[in-house]
């Protein structure tokens, strides 16, 4: 038995400028994405993508309920020619690869993951900024959370390991970010303890450990910024890593429940080392979506 049809949403519904042509609307059946490719879900995550880096926007689809709040998104893929059209939630499901899709997604290129470098390190810690780090954390909806929360109090890096356990950025990573990920800029190290031995010339390296350690609060004053090492939900970070930091600090609590989970560790953390000069206070970017059109070259694509 065939399954029915269902009918199209009428383009009436759309505001003007996300009306598009039949040549930018295209039809055909949305391929899996590549690895070259996430799917960011999603208003706020969407929103920040397009007001950051809308170039790496591929194509673009949304349910009739967002209507409001697209038009300037769809302007934009408009005049750079690349497809977007309204779906139904069935659709939009199959396309997020999730039921958890908010009614927007974006299918771009990710954001790159850039190899640590020390003298780049240097200058953030010459301006007084706090540096976290990852080891092992290996589920992607933490590292989202952690993005999401140095976003939100205006830390700019973010470092991970090449531990084997270590996520990566994933479609569920930007959508848990809410945004986040387009104002924290990732970076990977190739040997952490090696990194993080390089890194005390500069900044005060502490590892997070359960049941030991010593509350942040009670460190003595260093000139050097803090670079805080959060190890995997389960083990911790490794004992190697564990070695090459200078102290070892610890969240005290009740003892009735053993441990926080490493994102809200993060968020505790982060509040405590939050920016408080005004050089490092809230940041005003530039929409690109306001700028002048420019003159687009359209890139070749393989795959």
């Amino acid at each position: 038995m065939s399954k029915p049809k269902t009918s199209r949403p009428s383009s009436d519904h759309l505001p003007l400028q996300a009306r598009a042509s039949k040549r930018l609307q295209t039809e055909k059946p949305i391929a899996h994405p590549s690895e070259r490719t996430v799917r960011i879900a999603g208003l706020p995550a969407v929103t920040a993508l397009f007001r950051r880096d809308p170039d790496r926007v591929l194509r673009f689809f949304y349910e009739e309920r967002m209507v409001p709040f697209v038009g300037e998104f769809c302007a934009y893929m408009a005049r750079v020619r690349r497809p977007y059209r309204m779906v139904e939630d069935e659709e939009l499901a199959r396309i997020a690869g999730s039921m958890l899709h908010g009614g927007i997604v974006a299918v771009a290129e990710p954001q790159p993951i850039r190899p640590f470098d020390l003298a780049e390190a240097r200058r953030w810690a010459r301006s007084g900024q706090t540096l976290f780090i990852l080891d092992g954390v290996s589920n992607s909806h933490n590292l989202g959370a952690i993005a999401r929360t140095l976003a939100f109090f205006g830390f700019r890096h973010l470092l991970i390991s090449d531990h084997p356990a270590q996520t990566g950025l994933s479609d569920s990573a930007y959508r848990v970010a809410e945004g986040g990920l387009e104002y924290v800029q990732v970076y990977k190290a190739t040997s952490l303890p090696d990194a993080l031995q390089r890194l005390r010339h500069d900044y005060r390296v502490a590892g997070t450990a359960l049941g030991r350690g010593v509350p942040l609060e009670t460190l003595e004053q260093d000139p050097r910024p803090i670079a805080l090492v959060l190890g995997n939900e389960e083990q911790g970070a490794p004992a190697a890593t564990l070695a090459a930091c200078e102290t070892i600090v610890t969240l005290p609590g009740s003892g009735q429940i053993q441990s926080l989970n490493v994102s809200a560790t993060a968020a505790i953390l982060a509040y405590a080392l939050r920016p408080k000069t005004n050089e490092n206070r809230r940041v005003h970017f530039p929409n690109p979506l306001k700028e002048k059109p420019k003159r687009v070259v359209a890139r070749k694509r393989t795959g």
